[in-house]
């Protein structure tokens, strides 16, 4: 609604500007019309203010969302793919216990096969196994199961054995590894 609607019809538009404004305005101006249009013109810089920063606040709101869309859409299989992670661990753990037997050399290249496949699988879909053996211990990125005493001193503080492999998914840790520290 514009400020002109207000106006009664049998009302002059100086007197409504005159009423409008405070005294020391409306005893100041000589006509009243240049009051009104000084005042209109204030008013219309604060909506076109008002409009730039709506505007802006629309367009991150806009960029914010795409954001989360993106970072949804990256990490949308990550309960699936957690929930294979245990059948990697029974294959790499077959795969251990296959090396010391020379026998069924048939089943050993099955198990390599469905292993190697398995593998792959995660690696297209971002999964990638943390490499911690013989690293730093770091509290934010590895779970500690036990401390065992170390003779080098080198090995002291560091990751000595990994009982179970940690995994991250574009780069967000999805699985801990579990490991044992020198001390």
């Amino acid at each position: 609604m514009l400020p002109e609607d207000n106006i009664p019809d049998n009302q002059d538009v100086t007197e409504t500007a005159a009423e409008d404004q405070p005294e020391s305005l409306s005893d100041s101006a000589p006509a009243g019309g240049s009051t009104r249009i000084a005042e209109l013109s204030k008013k219309l810089t604060e909506v076109q203010d008002k409009y730039l920063r709506l505007s802006a606040e629309f367009d991150n709101y806009r960029k914010r969302t795409i954001r989360e869309k993106i970072d949804l859409t990256k990490s949308a299989g990550e309960s699936v793919l957690l929930s294979v992670l245990p059948v990697v661990d029974d294959f790499d753990r077959a795969m251990g216990s296959l090396k010391d037997s020379e026998s069924c050399s048939a089943v050993k290249e099955g198990l390599q096969l469905i292993f190697s496949k398995l593998s792959d699988f995660l690696k297209q879909n971002g999964v990638r196994e943390m490499e911690v053996l013989n690293n730093p211990f770091d509290s934010d990125m590895h779970e500690a199961i036990t401390n065992i005493p170390v003779e080098d001193e080198t090995m002291k503080g560091k990751i000595i054995e990994v009982v179970q492999k940690g995994y991250t998914l574009n780069d967000k840790v999805i699985r801990f590894p579990k490991v044992v520290v020198g001390e």
